[in-house]
């Protein structure tokens, strides 16, 4: 008999999960840097994370240099696993796949030029576990995305479930204009503008988020989220059908970090990147890695009828924006 059959049940040994999808078909062209900034993805979060996280690179069909530099960085046991993929199967099935094999309950899924800074992993567990009924969270705020698929979120808001107010984060100021920056959008010139910001049990956070990096409970990869492959490369509202639209669905808020956390890099790296690494590394020194136990609260996504949750919707939007006018 098989002596595995006779093995107690499995325990999990971390409650977090990064997923890093990564498709660097080539070394020249759009992708000349794209080496350097995959490698300074991935030493930031590895330098960033404690014992309570696990990491999992996808490679999506990408050259044979990134494919023998994750074997590398797998057999040196930086990394918790590698799945490589012969061919780009499309960026959202690369990830989907990995995320619904994954058996940590908050699974973050992240593109592979985004800079991790110390405290991320806290800071976005901090809010699923004293802020009730989070869908995802952002280490990267960004006030653009208050109404973008944040109904469920605003919700909260006028039920009174959470406080809601318009704060002034000057801190915020260089990181969020860097943020604009990489996807070449209008800098904000107002350093004392007001940021959505909700508060429960003492714990602050913004409204909204991109989808560059987002960390999810994990029952949203089986509720909302079509169960059909994408068939998609990338883009063409992908990321809309697999991560925005099924935290709205269901029901539950998207967030940030009350901070800026992580920062999207692009395809090229700058100075300013690597001397946030440094201090990455300085801090994981002062405080070696470590294991740090988190309980979420209970999470049920909901699977409402299209119809009506598209009419309240924008019923929501309408009085959220009536009440809650910024002045």
């Amino acid at each position: 008999m098989n002596p595995q059959k006779e093995s107690k049940k499995i325990e999990l040994e971390c409650q977090h999960r990064l997923i890093i999808v990564v498709f660097i078909p080539e070394l020249q062209g759009y992708y000349k840097s794209m080496f350097n900034v995959f490698k300074l993805c991935l030493s930031s979060a590895v330098s960033t994370i404690n014992g309570n996280c696990a990491i999992t690179i996808v490679n999506n069909g990408s050259c044979e240099d990134i494919k023998n530099y994750l074997d590398e960085k797998l057999q040196a046991n930086v990394i918790d696993t590698v799945i490589h993929h012969a061919k780009n199967i499309g960026k959202i099935d690369a990830l989907i796949g990995a995320a619904r094999a994954s058996r940590e309950p908050l699974i973050t899924i992240s593109d592979v030029d985004i800079l991790f800074e110390k405290g991320w992993q806290e800071a976005t567990e901090t809010i699923f576990s004293t802020i009730k009924n989070v869908a995802s969270v952002s280490p990267i705020p960004c006030k653009l995305f208050q109404d973008y698929e944040t109904s469920s979120t605003l919700l909260k808001i006028l039920m009174k479930k959470v406080k809601f107010t318009y704060e002034v984060i000057p801190s915020n100021f260089q990181s969020h204009n860097r943020y604009l920056k990489s996807f070449n959008w209008k800098l904000e010139t107002n350093k004392n503008s007001s940021w959505p910001v909700i508060e429960s049990n003492g714990v602050k956070c913004i409204v909204g988020s991109g989808h560059q990096i987002l960390t999810m409970r994990r029952e949203l990869f089986f509720s909302n989220v079509p169960l059909e492959p994408s068939l998609t490369l990338v883009g063409n509202k992908s990321e809309y059908q697999y991560c925005d639209l099924p935290i709205n669905l269901s029901g539950g808020m998207r967030v940030s970090t009350y901070h800026n956390k992580a920062f999207h890099m692009g395809n090229e790296v700058e100075r300013w990147m690597f001397d946030i690494q440094k201090k990455n590394e300085e801090y994981q020194d002062a405080d070696p890695e470590q294991y740090v136990s988190f309980s979420l609260p209970s999470f049920n996504p909901k699977r409402p009828n299209p119809y009506w949750f598209s009419l309240k919707k924008r019923i929501t939007h309408k009085l959220f924006n009536i009440i809650y006018k910024k002045k």
